[in-house]
């Protein structure tokens, strides 16, 4: 008997109890969409939470000047005056550097008008706010034109414009002193909160680093170096040859120690991993109940329909039919039962993530590989869940099956 016969006679005999088959199916359109809903939703809640995590330093790495020591007495990281803007400049060239920022930092008081304000000087250049994900609310951050000038641009985190500003007031465009010097507002940062370490990442203004070089600190030497690696598998790889190429730079020889020192954000890196593995787990235990109790349910009904077309079996096994086709015709109804469904599973499943994508304020991913997967896997149950009624069917004595009532 051909393939497309026994899918005809499949096909046939579960049209005859539609709503068995109906509801028979429903676990399998229930498990499989399922599995693909949270699959989608968590691969968007991963992008979400990877972004989240990159914008507070995932992809950072911090190169920073190494220790100065006079007299025997040893200044510390980022006392070293080894690293100059040109070291920056070249750290941009290296392969898997999305973002580069020179940085040398003062503390000054902040005057506006009759307020005054305490604060970190933090110079930097125009790739800062890409590096960490940090838009201005208002205003612009300062433009490669005003690093290159040394321009006296300055652009408040959001507590230094409410310390120095009265909240009727627009910042931009007004003039305030840092360490008695004049300095045009031309951005407000949005407001960050504290860091990982309960540091007030809001208290800082931002100038160009050549500002903070030149006409506040009177120096050529930056502090650090701050670095966005493309993503976040390269970031070891990244950081390992910024050391190498530095080295070659300060002509550091085999053996001598380094004059400068490369870290990256190991902890966030550990915790992006953590949740990302978390979130696996989770979504592959859901996938395998789900699809468990599918398969089960396709399995009873196959049982149950064995039984009741026992007395059929027995009338084909005595007119001729081999086992093999007897096996055959029951394995392909469940993997009709199970494919079916899964199809209907993956429908039904976009339909479920657009609307709940919308409502968490996800975003909506349609990924083509893990759908293809869902009704391969829904193909395979049916063929694993089926084989035993198929072959209880197929075992049948034919003498005994006709005797069936």
């Amino acid at each position: 008997m051909s393939f497309l016969m026994i899918l005809r006679i499949a096909v046939k005999a579960l049209n005859r109890n539609k709503m068995r088959t109906a509801l028979t199916m429903l676990g399998m359109i229930i498990g499989v969409a399922a599995v693909i809903t949270m699959v989608a939703l968590g691969t968007g809640a991963q992008t979400s939470i990877e972004a989240q995590i990159q914008s507070a330093g995932t992809n950072m790495i911090i190169v920073s000047a190494g220790n100065f020591s006079q007299g025997g007495v040893r200044q510390g990281q980022g006392n070293a005056s080894t690293l100059i803007p040109e070291d920056a400049v070249a750290i941009t060239q290296i392969p898997g550097v999305q973002y580069a920022a020179a940085g040398s930092n003062t503390r000054g008081q902040i005057v506006a008008g009759n307020q005054n304000w305490n604060t970190q000087v933090q110079g930097t250049d125009v790739d800062f706010p890409l590096i960490r994900a940090w838009p201005t609310s208002s205003g612009a951050f300062f433009t490669p034109q005003d690093v290159t000038t040394a321009s006296k641009v300055a652009v408040l985190g959001s507590v230094v414009r409410d310390q120095l500003f009265a909240p009727d007031v627009n910042p931009i465009g007004q003039v305030i002193r840092i360490t008695k010097q004049p300095f045009t507002v031309v951005g407000i940062m949005a407001s960050k909160g504290q860091s990982g370490m309960g540091q007030d990442q809001d208290d800082v203004i931002f100038v160009p680093y050549t500002t903070v070089l030149k006409k506040l600190r009177g120096i050529t030497n930056i502090q650090n170096v701050t670095v966005s690696a493309a993503s976040a598998g390269e970031v070891s790889k990244v950081a390992d040859n910024i050391a190498t190429s530095l080295r070659v730079r300060h002509k550091i020889q085999p053996g001598d120690p380094d004059d400068f020192m490369v870290r990256t954000m190991e902890e966030m890196a550990s915790v992006r991993k953590e949740a990302t593995q978390t979130m696996t787990a989770l979504l592959a235990s859901i996938a395998g109940v789900s699809l468990l109790v599918g398969g089960i349910g396709i399995m009873n009904i196959m049982l149950v329909s064995v039984t009741e077309r026992t007395r059929e079996i027995g009338i084909r096994l005595a007119i001729g039919a081999v086992t093999a086709e007897v096996l055959m015709q029951f394995l392909v109804e469940a993997m009709v039962l199970s494919m079916l469904g899964g199809l209907i599973g993956l429908v039904f499943a976009q339909l479920l993530i657009l609307v709940m994508a919308k409502v968490g304020h996800l975003p909506w991913l349609f990924d083509v590989q893990i759908n293809v997967i869902g009704f391969a896997v829904s193909a395979l149950i049916g063929i694993v869940f089926g084989y035993f009624p198929a072959r209880r069917a197929a075992a049948l004595n034919p003498i005994d099956a006709l005797r069936h009532e």
